[in-house]
């Protein structure tokens, strides 16, 4: 397998951490960025002479030309960038503030282009790379309680979708990976935001998805392992997909999501069909 160098935000914990691992293990560069503290990455990955520990706050966007430049400096190139630094707002769309949902923007969307605005001008340069953005089962189809997230997750999927369009005559891959749920720290409060408003209304539904969160924590079915090794085959294959769903649940939400709509276009078809001037044929 080809020796890539990877640059990877979120590497504190979680699928980060997990990903950054098994990139180190499979003799891979890496890049790996953290809010702050850098040291302790380094120290708890034992210093490994293929690592690179570089603070990068996704939202600042001259900090991630920075790290994206430190990393060129130190390795010569980036082939791999997974756009992982995010988190979840749990919430009806009602409830949540205008500043909890703008800022889940700005981590999840926004910090995601910051970044890769940051690498491809490199990648763009070597007319080589592969960009994997983390989306989600929620970037497939909207949940309750999730909507808000969901959302942030949806402007990943298309501006994945784009970009795949845009850069493949570049030499350039990209692919939206959408994980369900892995037994990380996602539903921690480290990871994840509840709104501080809660509407009784919503009890039969974003108050059941809210204690199914609790009651899920630690005891979700994917395994975040096998998802490093995952992602390591994708970057690793000479054709790539653009969606990538991660974990039978994903997969299911998914399959519902496409019997549901194709059941609606056909109840609709004559009023779907029926919107063109009568000149088109």
């Amino acid at each position: 397998m080809k020796k890539n160098v990877w640059f990877i935000t979120g590497a504190s914990r979680g699928i980060g951490l997990e990903l950054v691992q098994a990139a180190l293990q499979a003799g891979h560069q890496v890049a790996a960025t953290v809010r702050s503290k850098p040291e302790q990455l380094a120290s708890l990955l034992g210093h490994p002479a293929n690592l690179l520990v570089t603070v990068l706050d996704v939202t600042d966007e001259e900090q991630a030309k920075e790290a994206a430049e430190e990393a060129v400096r130190h390795f010569g190139r980036i082939d791999v960038l997974v756009n992982n630094a995010g988190y979840g707002l749990l919430s009806a769309v009602e409830e949540a503030t205008d500043a909890e949902v703008r800022h889940n923007y700005e981590v999840n969307v926004f910090g995601s282009l910051n970044v890769i605005r940051a690498v491809l001008p490199q990648m763009r340069k070597q007319r080589s790379g592969h960009v994997i953005n983390l989306s989600s089962v929620g970037g497939l189809t909207g949940l309750a309680g999730w909507g808000l997230y969901c959302s942030t997750k949806f402007a990943v999927e298309g501006i994945t979708e784009a970009m795949a369009r845009e850069l493949a005559p570049l030499g350039i891959h990209t692919t939206a990976v959408e994980p369900g749920f892995f037994r990380t720290d996602f539903l921690d409060a480290s990871s994840l935001i509840r709104s501080g408003n809660v509407i009784e209304d919503y009890a039969e539904t974003v108050g059941e998805m809210r204690n199914f969160a609790t009651q899920v924590n630690k005891k979700q079915p994917g395994d975040p392992k096998k998802l490093a090794q995952a992602i390591l085959t994708l970057a690793g294959s000479e054709h790539p997909p653009v969606h990538l769903p991660l974990g039978k649940d994903t997969l299911a939400y998914y399959k519902e999501k496409k019997d549901r709509m194709d059941s609606e276009i056909e109840q609709w078809y004559d009023v779907i069909t029926g919107t063109d001037h009568d000149d088109v044929k």
